[in-house]
């Protein structure tokens, strides 16, 4: 149940038709994952946390350095060379008090995936590479976890819904996505922002935009476009998954 201050929290989305407490209350026992806390993370961990999603884990394996505060928004220079779970975990905490925020030292490989995510209601993906993106991928789709894709680069962008056996998968195209040439640092936080929406509709009940479509944003001409993608009924990862999670 919301408590009064949770009410008085949350007035601006508990007025929104359709929404409401039944809504809210998702939100609060809802168990996400966000995998890279970098300008991806920042920003989706704030979105989330300022909405009330009430079990957020935190997965990253580095320390801030100056390079990150263009769009890592969480850190500042004082909080160079400290871990960013640990920053990230005390700062958001502050902003809501009543989330359970549990940060998580640690580098996500084949052998620590499952451990990770395993406990988890949404994958949410922060990372930088396409190898630690197909860990996460496969994992997903084994445990029915519905794992939503960002990917940045300059002033572009990408997001992309994954639902186990309902969706195509990463694997389906093996997109190398977005990344390695630099990024304007207000990108991150536009696709993160993107990837939170996703999140909290799958929470609350409502089909995600963007499951089985790629979101591509070009913020040179402000245009978004969105594609369908197809499954690849011989891909090694999900054909022949029934679906597991993602129907809940």
């Amino acid at each position: 149940m919301l408590g009064p201050d949770e009410f008085i929290r949350y007035s601006r989305q508990l007025k929104m038709p359709g929404f409401g407490v039944e809504s809210q209350e998702k939100l609060k026992n809802a168990r996400v994952a966000i995998i890279g806390v970098g300008g991806l993370g920042c920003s989706s961990s704030i979105a989330l946390v300022s909405a009330g999603v009430g079990h957020i884990t935190l997965v990253d394996h580095d320390s801030i350095e100056l390079s990150d505060l263009n769009r890592q928004f969480l850190y500042w220079e004082e909080d160079i060379g400290r871990k960013k779970v640990f920053v990230a975990q005390s700062k958001l905490s502050k902003l809501n008090p009543s989330i359970q925020i549990i940060p998580r030292f640690d580098k996500l490989t084949k052998d620590t995936v499952y451990d990770i995510v395993g406990n988890n209601q949404i994958i949410i993906d922060g990372t930088d590479n396409l190898e630690t993106r197909l860990i996460l991928n496969s994992a997903c789709v084994s445990l029915g976890i519905p794992f939503i894709i960002g990917g940045v680069s300059r002033f572009q962008g990408m997001v992309t819904t994954i639902l186990p056996g309902q969706t195509p998968c990463l694997a389906c195209f093996q997109s190398e996505g977005l990344g390695g040439a630099g990024v304007l640092g207000v990108i991150p936080a536009l696709i993160s922002n993107m990837q939170s929406l996703e999140a909290i509709k799958l929470i609350i009940g409502k089909k995600p935009a963007l499951a089985g479509k790629i979101l591509l944003f070009n913020g040179d001409s402000y245009k978004f476009r969105i594609y369908d993608i197809q499954r690849n009924e011989n891909c090694t990862v999900c054909s022949g998954i029934s679906p597991g999670k993602s129907d809940k």
